[in-house]
């Protein structure tokens, strides 16, 4: 027997899926709390989205690392409150 994909299988969730969105939106990709120092940035790289200006309000990288503009360190919870 072959293997196809069936009924059982996890289907990718977009944004055009979810009831009240609109087709065609795109989410916000939140930066990582940390520099993975590759030497191609990936997509999520807090130094990238620093230089490209698409950080949430409110946030700056120092030494590497995603902080907020008050000090505070950054973490996954307070990032997810802002998107």
């Amino acid at each position: 027997m072959g293997k196809g994909k069936g009924k059982g299988g996890k289907a990718a969730k977009t944004a055009a899926s979810k009831p009240g969105s609109k087709p065609g939106s795109k989410v916000a990709k939140l930066p990582k709390t940390k520099c993975c120092v590759s030497k191609d940035r990936c997509q999520r790289c807090p130094i990238r989205m620093l230089k490209e200006g698409t950080l949430p309000p409110g946030y700056t990288v120092k030494k590497r690392v995603l902080v907020r503009a008050d000090g505070k360190k950054a973490t996954k919870k307070s990032l997810q409150k802002v998107a």
